[in-house]
């Protein structure tokens, strides 16, 4: 299973306002059948079925003086909670919607962005209708927009119902997402979960890549009206959202994320890393690199030794922090280099379109991957802060 299928056209991933405006979630879908989620080939992973969520995660870590050993991963066999993951624009299918039948797009991302969390709990990742790369590429050039986001809101949220109902049984649950499936959580909080009672549920909403507003100087009121921003690792019912850009190519006037449009609004800017009392990044990135939208990866150290696990740890190497410029609040990735790190400097991550680098874009192809190490255990810990608020859950 190669992660290069997802992120080769990511050039033409969706801009984040464009998925995080209501019109996602107040009209429902026309004429075509909606899916039946209680069929398992209507989820992309869920317990009980071999699926893309069960993919090899094991990394090679590599020291600054070059020394390498191998982090071997194993899944939790006694999970405490449940993650509910929506991927990204990745579909190659040539309608303004995709079908429901997954490509290895759709493999390969649930590999390279929610296979981890399986660490600490249970996997349901919907397969869903989604705007396809085709309907992005066709607004792009100026041809009409005949995707139907609302399809895909609302097969997401027939697909939240369908395991509320049927599979979630008190249990808490972590909401993940990125780009176009973090802005359709982002509507799902505010249309479908504030105020009911499945609210009491959620643990936390990890929704890097796409922009989440919130009043300047505070955390709720924006976007979302009862859901804040996280602040410590023991907070709950909260939500973490970022986008990624290198700290010496800050977000231009024209960025796609981290731009709030609204008078007196922000975008979110929340430091999984920081949440995690992490001085560096626990990254995880692919091994050859962020796809071919990317530069290509060169050696990982200077002797040219070649890595035989799909991801890389480059313990030190990598520090994260929120920053604003201009107008743009972003997750500023910084790389630490230095003379004597066998290590390579270059970490490759930009969209790379015609030979020229794409700055309005920023590093959304490694959102995840430059924390996921972060995001992963602060599950677990935003878990277990909630599991002692709720000792009754049937996981506690």
């Amino acid at each position: 299973m190669t992660m290069r299928v997802y992120l080769a056209a990511a050039m033409a991933l969706a801009a984040a306002p464009a998925f995080a405006s209501a019109q996602t979630a107040d009209t429902p879908p026309a004429a075509a059948a909606a899916p039946d989620y209680g069929k398992p080939e209507s989820w992309l992973c869920r317990p009980g079925k071999v699926d893309p969520c069960d993919a090899n995660q094991d990394a090679t870590i590599i020291k600054a003086d070059g020394s390498r050993s191998t982090e071997k991963f194993s899944a939790t066999t006694d999970p405490k909670f449940d993650c509910f993951y929506v991927y990204p624009t990745v579909s190659n299918d040539p309608t303004p919607n995709s079908d429901m039948v997954a490509g290895p797009e759709e493999d390969s991302v649930a590999a390279f962005q929610a296979g981890r969390f399986a660490k600490y709990c249970r996997v349901f990742a919907p397969l869903y209708r989604q705007v396809t790369i085709a309907a992005l590429r066709a607004k792009l050039i100026g041809k009409p927009d005949t995707s139907d986001r609302a399809m895909a809101y609302h097969d997401v949220k027939a697909a939240w119902e369908e395991y509320l109902a049927y599979d979630n049984h008190g249990r808490g649950v972590v909401l993940i997402g990125h780009s176009q499936g973090a802005g359709i959580l982002k509507n799902l909080v505010a249309k479908a979960i504030e105020g009911t009672p499945a609210q009491q549920q959620i643990i936390s909403v990890l929704i890097p890549g796409t922009t989440v507003a919130v009043p300047e100087g505070k955390d709720v009121g924006g976007d979302l009206q009862s859901t804040p921003l996280c602040h410590t690792a023991k907070d709950v019912g909260c939500v973490v959202s970022y986008v990624t850009f290198r700290a010496d190519a800050p977000p231009p006037a024209n960025s796609h994320f981290g731009i709030v449009s609204e008078p007196g609004m922000v975008g979110a800017c929340v430091d999984p890393a920081a949440l995690t009392g992490g001085a560096t990044t626990d990254a995880y990135l692919g091994a050859k690199g962020a796809g071919m939208s990317s530069l290509p990866m060169g050696p990982w150290t200077t002797d040219g030794a070649p890595v035989t696990t799909p991801f890389v740890k480059v313990p030190g190497l990598l520090s994260t922090a929120c920053a604003s410029t201009g107008k743009a609040n972003y997750l500023a990735l910084t790389i630490h280099a230095q003379p004597t790190d066998k290590r390579t400097g270059t970490i490759v991550g930009d969209i790379v379109y015609g030979g020229m680098t794409l700055r309005d874009w920023g590093l959304h192809l490694i959102d995840m991957p430059v924390v996921m190490g972060n995001l992963v255990e602060l599950s677990n810990l935003q878990a277990k802060a909630w599991l002692a608020k709720h000792p009754t859950s049937p996981a506690g």
